[in-house]
């Protein structure tokens, strides 16, 4: 169920531009807490609750997970590929030296949002948009940046907002 309170994935793109300040402060203020586990997966189940992540898939639009070498190999197999040719034909090397897709949008990604490989999907995929890992305070510089893309994290730090 999608409540009244999603934000498109452009206006939460737009919104973030216009919070950039206000959310650097707020990201120096949540480094600084200690126990952010506990409200971060609390909002994260409240939010998940009211979000159909196939009505957006943004995610999937505009970024790539990273891949790790399990992720290759189980993918590769599913598709009846060899790894090396599977490296070749979908991914690249970022500047991090990991690996990516080529391109967006995800090369598996369906009209309809449904991921076809979603069995066998890669685990930054399955772990997406990570607001409810252990070690948040870890991984705030990956959910500033998730902030503007998935409309979940939007409302998640606006909400966690509230409460500091």
């Amino acid at each position: 169920m999608i409540s009244n309170w999603m934000e498109t994935p452009e206006r939460v793109k737009e919104l973030a531009q216009t919070k950039r300040k206000e959310n650097s402060k707020f990201f120096k203020k949540l480094s600084k807490i200690k126990h952010l586990d506990t409200p971060f997966h609390q909002l994260h189940e409240a939010v998940f609750q009211e979000i159909d992540c196939l009505a957006c898939a943004n995610c999937c639009k505009t970024t790539s997970p990273m891949f790790i070498n399990k992720d290759i190999e189980r993918i590769a197999k599913h598709l009846k590929l060899r790894p090396a040719i599977f490296i070749e034909k979908y991914l690249q090397i970022d500047e991090d030296g990991d690996y990516v897709f080529q391109s967006s949008p995800c090369p598996f990604l369906g009209e309809d949002n449904y991921c076809s490989i979603y069995d066998v999907r890669p685990k930054a995929c399955r772990e997406y948009p990570h607001t409810n890992r252990k070690k948040m305070a870890q991984i705030l510089p990956l959910t500033k940046k998730n902030y503007a893309i998935c409309p979940a994290v939007f409302e998640i730090i606006e909400r966690f907002k509230k409460l500091y």
